[in-house]
């Protein structure tokens, strides 16, 4: 796809949320500013031949696992259109599928995929919004792998769940596989003995606690030992649920938004140690590990990672009267700086609840901050980081795909279709079932204007 710097170089409010636009203006020599990588100019179809990567992005350097999902070649008729054909193919097939389909977008997902989703919000506010379109015979879920896996295990088996570009990862999820999980479970177990017992207050030893930001598979491994998955919104409320039962947690695969929520319930950080799968239990002593409240694995998302306290530092100095708010997904120190944290849906509520004027600095992925400065001009929004690098995999998601999947089922195909197995699905769903009984209130998902 082509496009000129006229093209680029328009001042309405979709323009000003894109962050394709603001990377191609930088990456031409028309603004200034900088990107993490010249290739982020490129069509993600230009990767999916080469070497198996997460993409030119915030994940770019991490290590991706062999055997991960690749997407086969994209017609040429969608990698050669300009981006007014894609838009207006987009629009036609969804008119075509009519309730038939419906499409749902991530707050990550670049402003181009958004404009013609259904729903958006976050992980597991897209898949319940799944479920308010029982008719919908296709789920398209522009996000990445593991919440098409949730979209799957939420929606009825007459649907289908598609992914439009099967590379759209999560570097994160990825850092916590079930070999790993499960040979680290095996090590608890040499030390605490049967992890089934329990103590005289009917404590068992220890309760596995996964982010829904991880496989299927790992929520299936909770599910069968007892376990729980959490959101960013609702890990305090699952980490209480899950003390009532254990006697300690072992929390997966973000070790940040494990740290950040359970100091701010009082847990000491020497009882919160690291578990590195590559270390014999994980790199602690037994003795660490009987004091352990907490066992944090040894994951991180590479967006939330780049921000920094002196980031946080140059944002007061620059604007005095900010408001700083990050994700939880963040470092600790970064959280302990900002003036609060919060999920995704925090951010924008926040942002939302704003007296006219405000300015604030935002810690997390940059296509929702562009959208939300582009939507509240009445406010000053700002990403920390100001290097432009989004989400390596978020930003796999191009409408060239989505134009793509969509076109193929109005022809009757149905492609990168999204399925788990049913012996990983059933365990799987009584650890979501476990979060929905354990969480606390929360906002229904925003639908779109005009959808």
């Amino acid at each position: 796809m082509t496009i000129s710097i006229d093209d680029l170089q328009t001042d309405d409010t979709r323009a000003a949320a894109s962050v394709d636009r603001t990377i191609r203006l930088i990456e031409a020599g028309a603004a200034t500013g900088v990107s993490c990588s010249p290739e982020l100019a490129k069509g993600p179809w230009e990767f999916d031949a080469g070497p198996v990567s997460y993409g030119p992005g915030s994940s770019m350097g991490d290590v991706i696992p062999t055997g991960s999902p690749r997407q086969g070649a994209l017609p040429e008729s969608y990698r050669t259109a300009s981006a007014d054909e894609l838009h207006a193919r987009i629009r036609a097939a969804k008119a075509t599928l009519g309730d038939r389909a419906v499409v749902l977008g991530h707050f990550y997902q670049r402003d181009e995929v958004i404009e013609h989703a259904d729903f958006v919000g976050d992980s597991f506010q897209l898949a319940n919004a799944a479920l308010t379109r029982p008719d919908a015979e296709a789920i398209v879920f522009c996000g990445v792998h593991f919440m098409a896996e949730t979209a799957d295990l939420l929606s009825t088996p007459e649907q289908a769940v598609i992914l439009p570009n099967l590379a759209a990862g999560c570097s994160m999820a990825d850092m916590a596989d079930e070999s790993s999980v499960e040979e680290c479970w095996e090590q608890l177990e040499e030390v605490y003995g049967d992890l089934t017992a329990t103590d005289a207050s009917g404590r068992v030893p220890v309760i596995p606690v996964t982010y829904m930001n991880s496989s299927a598979a790992l929520k299936g491994f909770v599910g069968r030992h007892g376990g729980i998955v959490c959101t960013s919104s609702n890990a305090k409320t699952v980490l209480e649920w899950a003390f009532e039962r254990g006697q300690r947690v072992l929390f997966f695969p973000d070790q940040h938004l494990g740290r950040n929520t359970a100091k701010a319930m009082g847990v000491p950080l020497e009882q919160m140690p690291m578990w590195n799968p590559r270390k014999a239990l994980g790199g602690n002593t037994a003795g660490e590990l009987g004091e352990a409240r907490v066992i944090l694995w040894h994951g991180f998302c590479s967006v939330h990672r780049r921000f920094t306290v002196d980031q946080i530092a140059q944002a007061r100095v620059d604007h005095p009267g900010v408001q700083v708010i990050v994700h939880p997904e963040c470092p600790m120190p970064v959280v302990d700086a900002a003036d609060a944290a919060g999920s995704t849906d925090f951010i924008v509520k926040a942002i939302q609840a704003a007296p006219a004027g405000s300015t604030f600095a935002i810690g997390t992925e940059i296509n929702l901050v562009q959208r939300l400065a582009a939507e509240y001009p009445q406010h000053t929004i700002f990403c920390l980081d100001p290097v432009v690098c989004p989400c390596s995999t978020m930003y796999r998601i191009h409408p060239g795909y989505l134009a793509w999947v969509l076109e193929e089922l109005v022809a009757g195909r149905v492609v990168n279709r999204i399925t788990v197995a049913d012996d990983v699905a059933e365990p799987a769903r009584v650890a979501l079932e476990r979060m929905l009984a354990a969480k606390p209130p929360a906002a229904a998902p925003q639908p779109v204007a005009g959808a």
